[in-house]
């Protein structure tokens, strides 16, 4: 098994047979990165400043919102940095502290994802107790319960992944520290850890997505029932923008940690990874803005107060 040591560092190789390219890849990914700051941060700004906005729908997408920028942070400007300086290590301790960061605002995405499908179930399928329903209280309690339920998943699988021996091997094919890269260096028994992967794929993967696909079948066959073709058009846009981000989202985080981890390919599928850790968070603005009339004024009145104050 060689000599197992705790690394002091690890190589990232994600980039390394396009070395030509990093620098063009750099810009790309710059763009993409101040993009999602903007984009995130105008709609984390207007759902606390702009009246019309403080609802329980606009306080979920403001957390999202939050996530997607905080996500992004965690990855993107060390990916820049090796980019640009054409070094790729990565000391021991940062990579254990990008995997828990990174670990936590994936999974209270997933969470919240549910909690938004839930809060747009309510607002078609229960109209008349929706405002005594989702009240602040409750949801202040679904935004709690998904970030505290990211940082406990993060804090398990961290710990579990750091007491794993690793070899004379540290070279990680991969973009930035996950646990598929990670588990896949270890030259120790990671059975445990992978029986836990499964465990948490229950609670953090398949129960959200459940109840995600349960709250939009309910509202399809609602929508079904309104006999009025602008009824149906304005309920289903309602839910348009939340479900391509859903899909966006759990179709590539599932792929990446929800299946055996024998068929895992570092080659084939660390791209899949940029999908929901940077191609998403891009496109979640745009999804929920473009759309949308309420953000859309909202942003004009802040554009005009922004002018003439």
């Amino acid at each position: 098994m060689g000599n197992q040591t705790v690394p002091t560092e690890f190589i990232l190789l994600g980039f390394y047979n396009i070395q030509r390219l990093r620098f063009l890849l750099s810009l790309v990914i710059s763009i993409i990165y101040i993009f999602i700051l903007l984009g995130n941060s105008l709609i984390v700004f207007l759902s606390v400043v702009e009246p019309r906005l403080q609802t329980p729908m606009y306080f979920f997408l403001g957390n999202l919102s939050l996530l997607d920028v905080c996500q992004t942070t965690t990855t993107v400007p060390q990916i820049l940095v090796h980019l640009l300086s054409g070094r790729s290590s990565i000391s021991y301790e940062r990579c254990v502290a990008q995997l828990y960061f990174f670990l936590f605002f994936v999974g209270a995405e997933c969470v919240l994802l549910a909690s938004m499908a839930y809060d747009r179930y309510m607002a078609i399928c229960n109209p008349l107790h929706y405002t005594r329903l989702m009240n602040r209280t409750f949801c202040l309690l679904l935004a709690s319960v998904s970030w505290l339920s990211g940082a406990l998943n993060a804090a398990v699988h961290t710990s579990l992944t750091i007491r794993l021996p690793f070899c004379e091997a540290n070279g990680i094919n991969y973009f930035y520290c996950d646990i598929p890269p990670l588990l896949a260096l270890s030259c120790g028994d990671i059975s445990f850890n992978v029986t836990m992967i499964l465990v948490s794929s229950i609670f953090m993967g398949w129960s959200p997505s459940l109840c995600i696909g349960l709250s939009y079948g309910c509202i399809v066959w609602r929508i079904l029932k309104i006999h009025s073709p602008e009824g149906r058009s304005k309920a289903f846009s309602t839910c348009a923008s939340h479900l391509t981000a859903v899909l966006l989202y759990y179709g590539s985080s599932i792929f990446t940690y929800i299946r055996p981890l024998s068929s895992y390919s570092l080659d084939n599928d660390r791209l899949i990874s940029l999908l929901y850790s940077i191609v998403t968070p891009m496109l979640n603005p745009l999804i929920y803005t473009l759309r949308n009339k309420d953000v859309k004024r909202a942003m004009k009145k802040a554009l005009v107060r922004k002018m003439f104050f």
